[in-house]
């Protein structure tokens, strides 16, 4: 049974506080807690409060918070751990990785952190040829033992994404051999143009690795607050979730992690009304969270752990507002660690300039978060990763050790107003970032951006990512068509960061920076 207790939590008011022991069901506490919502019940007055006690909570199923979970700002909803960060929401293991070939080992010169399984420890090899026409991919003749193995994967090195391909068939010709793959993953590959491996770039063709993977779906999604209003997690480790998708389909990015749906290169007449330089159509889907939160505002947390999850941690997706992450710690995250707003999924194809989306994610506030070892399952991921979004503040967070870039802000490629603006990038700690992809920043933005600022933010240098196809690496990357920004007294080794340190890809004409 529950124990129901009331907490005497101001001056003549009670609120009702819902006990859940280790094997207990936190689905029927909630239910509990709704059902007093439901029959205006006096425990609800100040608030209802769900304890969990230290141990272990397995979901077999997401908890699913509803609208007739909502609190108010009078009696928020509020779901905690009993203390010092024992009280564990969980699912499966991740799915173990197998590296078959090549075996040498990656140089790394970065002291192993607390989540010591941040990248694979085993090298790549270069690609030889990219044959769009074919849809094949040619490498250095692995072993024999590598030949004959089933359900063989191959992880490819792709600039600033990386694609996840099933294996079909490998023909040897003496010391070449050529791959080919399944589909979908194959067509998504061949006819995007971007990205793609570099045959023949600045630093060298692109790489790949050979593995197997541990072949099994697990529980991928642990809450999901879909329309429940002033809900505050508080004190509770959430641990361990699966990643399914390239068991089933493989994995194509364009960027940031997120799954091509569809794509091609536009070949006869390229370019549209809003970019004539565009060639390339595509439709994209949002990787998974384990917790999620949509439709919903005032949902907040607050020193909450993180950790050992494949895809993305913490989704803000759509329609919401005045959510706060404060004080938060991420470890060993597969994917983004923060992502919020919109990034243009399917239906909708991804390059068009969109006006209606920004305003469905606005004044998130990301706050004093200690963030290490994100993007470990897929390296075109992200630390924190806001797509349209407005008013948004991120701020004093700690970034370390991340495969690509760390603060992203911004999405769709456009000059044009859309409705992003007066977003706030100010005094966090990028270390560490660009660890395996370029074309990155520690910072990085897309788009117009009116009234926006990135200010008084540490950033290293991008760390040497040993198969970077470029030197494209960037303490703050002002990437395709960024605009509307002031930059001002951000640093790096101990000194002001120099105008000519922050990448540019045809920015535009109201940046300020300021020394």
């Amino acid at each position: 049974m529950l124990t129901f207790i009331f907490l005497l939590i101001a001056q003549h008011t009670l609120a009702g506080e819902i006990i859940v022991q280790e094997g207990e069901s936190i689905h029927h506490a909630l239910r509990q807690a709704r059902e007093w919502r439901r029959t205006n019940d006096p425990r609800c007055e100040g608030g209802i409060t769900i304890t969990l006690q230290k141990g272990r909570y397995y979901m077999n199923e997401p908890l699913f918070l509803r609208p007739e979970d909502s609190g108010n700002k009078e009696s928020p909803l509020v779901i905690r751990g009993s203390g010092t960060l024992k009280s564990f929401i969980c699912g499966d293991p991740r799915q173990r990785h197998t590296q078959l070939w090549p075996l040498k080992e990656q140089v790394d010169s970065l002291p192993l952190s607390k989540y010591d399984n941040g990248l694979p420890n085993k090298g790549m090899e270069r690609i030889i040829d990219f044959n769009t026409t074919d849809r094949t991919i040619t490498i250095p003749t692995p072993p024999q033992n590598v030949l004959q193995t089933k359900n063989l994967e191959m992880v490819v090195h792709q600039r600033w994404a990386i694609a996840i391909l099933r294996v079909k068939e490998m023909k040897v010709e003496g010391n070449k051999t050529i791959v080919s793959f399944m589909e979908p993953e194959s067509r998504l590959e061949f006819e995007h143009p971007w990205p793609q491996p570099v045959i023949g770039g600045e630093k060298g063709n692109s790489s790949f690795l050979l593995r197997t993977t541990e072949q099994r779906d697990g529980i991928e999604q642990l809450v999901i607050v879909d329309g429940a209003n002033y809900v505050r997690f508080e004190g509770i480790t959430f641990d361990k979730t699966c990643w399914n998708r390239p068991l089933h389909k493989g994995h194509v990015t364009l960027q940031s992690g997120f799954s091509l749906v569809d794509a091609y290169k536009l070949k006869e007449n390229p370019g549209l009304p809003w970019d004539e330089d565009l060639e390339n159509q595509a439709w994209i889907e949002r990787p998974v969270s384990a917790v999620t939160v949509r439709n919903a505002h005032h949902v907040d947390f607050y020193s909450v752990l993180f950790q050992n999850l494949a895809a993305t941690a913490l989704d803000f997706v759509d329609n919401v507002s005045d959510c706060v992450v404060q004080k938060c710690t991420f470890g060993n995250i597969g994917g983004t660690a923060i992502m919020g707003g919109s990034f243009a999924e399917s239906p909708r194809e991804v390059h068009r300039p969109y006006t209606d989306l920004a305003e469905r994610c606005q004044r998130l506030t990301i706050d004093q978060n200690f963030i290490v070892d994100a993007a470990t399952e897929d390296w075109g991921a992200v630390a924190i990763a806001l797509g349209y979004v407005r008013h948004c503040t991120i701020s004093k967070n700690y970034v370390n050790r991340v495969s690509y870039s760390g603060i992203c802000v911004g999405w769709g490629w456009t000059p044009h107003n859309t409705g992003m603006e007066n977003n706030r990038i100010v005094d966090n700690k990028v270390i560490h970032y660009a660890r395996q992809l370029y074309d990155a920043g520690g910072i990085y933005t897309l788009s117009n951006q009116p009234g926006s600022i990135i200010s008084g933010n540490t950033i290293s240098a991008p760390h040497p990512a040993p198969y970077a196809t470029n030197d494209r690496g960037f303490r703050i990357y002002l990437d395709a068509r960024t605009d509307g920004f002031t930059i001002t007294g951000n640093t790096t080794e101990g000194r002001p960061i120099r105008r000519d340190e922050i990448g540019d890809n045809h920015p535009g004409p109201n940046l300020i920076f300021k020394q």
